[in-house]
C-alpha cells in the first residue's frame, strides 16, 4: 500500500505521545487510575475547557460513548441521535448493552447533522403512551459528524437548548472533536459546554494516541455522574490497572496545543484532496469537506483502478460508487500528492 487513507485509526502514534508513554514507564505507580498522571487529568481538562471538569480516562470511544449514555438513561429510556451516528450504526449494540436495554432513536438531518425540526418531531414520536413508551432521556450529537461535516457552535446550542427544554441529558461524541475545533478555530469550550454539552467523549486515539479517550463531565451534576460512570467503567471491564499509560497520553496530547496541531495537518491534507476531486472530470464530492474525511462519488471502475495503484481507502459498504478517504495527523504532503496523482490530478 503506497499510501493509506482507509482510516485515521490505522495511523501511527504521534512521537510526543509515545515519548510520554515511555517517560511514564519508570518505577512503580499507583494502580487503577490513582497514579499521578490520572490524578492530574481533572485540572488539565478544566484549564483546557475553561470550566471545572471531571475527566474519566477510558481506552476506547465505544466505551466512553456507551458509559456516558448509560449513566443518564434508564433501561426504559431512549437516546435521540442522528441516523448516521456512530453509536447507532457502528457500535454493535454497546450503548444498549451498557444501558441494559436503552433504546437509540434515529433522527434525520442532511449532511450528517441533526436539525431542530427533526429533533422536535422525533421527540414527539417517542412520548404519549405512558408506561408503554420508552422515556426520552438523552440526546447525543457527533462533532465532527460521520459525514465529515462540522456543527457550528450556534447550531449545537440550538439543538442542546431544545433538548434541555425537553429534559434530556446532553452528550457529544467527540471521536474527531480535535478536527472540528481545528476547523472552527474556536475555543473548545465554545463547541462543548458553552453550547450546552454536559458530557463529552473526548477522542484522542484517531488523532495521535495509542488507546486513549477521556469521558468529560461539565456542569452542576458532573460529580454525581462521574461517580456513576466510574462504577460502570469498572463493571464494564474498562478500568485498567496501569491507567498511567492512558493518562500520560492524554496529558501529552492536550499539552501546548499538540492535539490541534495534529488535527490541523489532517484537515489541511483533506482540503487539498477535496480541491482535486472538485476539479475532477468524473468524480465528485458527496458531502462538503469540513474536517479530515472526504467522501467521493465515482464509478466502480474508477475506484478499482485507483486501488490497483496501491492507494488504500474504504469503499462504502453496499455502495460500490462511494468511497471514504480519511486523512490523519501522520498524513504527509507526499502521501496526498500520490493520491492526487493517482486520481489524475
Amino acid at each position: 500500500m503506497t499510501a493509506n487513507f482507509r482510516s485515521d485509526n490505522e495511523s501511527a502514534v504521534a512521537t510526543p505521545v509515545m515519548e510520554a508513554v515511555l517517560a511514564a514507564n519508570t518505577g512503580a505507580a499507583h494502580a487503577y487510575a490513582e497514579d499521578d498522571w490520572s490524578m492530574r487529568l481533572d485540572e488539565a481538562f478544566s484549564e483546557l475547557f475553561e470550566t471545572p471538569t471531571r475527566a474519566l480516562p477510558i481506552a476506547t470511544g465505544t466505551a466512553a460513548n456507551s458509559i456516558a449514555l448509560a449513566t443518564v438513561t434508564p433501561p426504559w429510556g431512549s437516546v435521540l441521535c442522528h441516523r448516521q451516528a456512530h453509536v447507532y450504526s457502528d457500535e454493535s449494540g454497546a450503548p444498549e448493552f451498557f444501558g441494559h436495554g436503552l433504546r437509540l432513536v434515529p433522527v434525520e438531518g442532511p449532511l450528517g447533522r441533526m436539525t431542530p425540526d427533526a429533533l422536535a418531531s422525533a421527540y414527539a414520536g417517542c412520548a404519549g403512551h405512558g408506561v408503554h413508551s420508552y422515556v426520552p432521556s438523552a440526546m447525543t450529537l457527533t462533532q465532527s459528524t460521520e459525514s465529515g461535516t462540522v456543527y457550528q457552535p450556534d447550531d449545537l446550542a440550538a439543538l442542546y437548548s431544545q433538548a434541555k427544554h425537553h429534559g434530556l441529558a446532553t452528550h457529544l461524541d467527540g471521536a474527531r472533536f480535535a478536527n472540528a475545533v481545528a476547523r472552527l478555530g474556536c475555543s473548545p469550550a465554545d463547541t462543548s459546554w458553552r453550547a450546552g454539552v454536559e458530557m463529552l467523549s473526548f477522542g484522542a486515539s484517531k488523532n495521535g494516541c495509542m488507546a486513549a479517550e477521556a469521558l468529560l463531565f461539565f456542569g452542576d451534576e458532573r460529580d454525581e455522574r462521574y461517580i456513576t460512570a466510574e462504577r460502570m467503567r469498572k463493571r464494564g471491564g474498562h478500568l485498567f490497572s496501569k491507567m498511567r499509560y492512558v493518562s500520560a497520553q492524554l496529558l501529552a496530547y492536550i499539552e501546548d496545543g499538540l492535539w490541534l496541531e495534529l488535527a490541523g495537518n489532517a484537515n489541511a491534507q483533506a482540503a487539498r484532496f477535496a480541491e482535486t476531486v472538485a476539479r475532477h472530470a468524473e468524480a465528485e464530492l458527496e458531502y462538503p469537506v469540513e474536517a479530515n474525511e472526504v467522501f467521493v462519488r465515482w464509478s466502480e471502475d474508477g475506484f478499482e483502478a485507483l486501488a490497483d495503484t496501491g492507494i488504500g481507502f474504504l469503499t462504502w459498504p453496499g455502495q460500490d460508487d462511494l468511497a471514504r478517504f480519511v486523512f490523519s495527523h501522520a498524513t504527509t504532503t507526499e502521501d496526498t500528492d500520490r493520491l492526487i496523482k493517482a486520481m489524475g490530478g
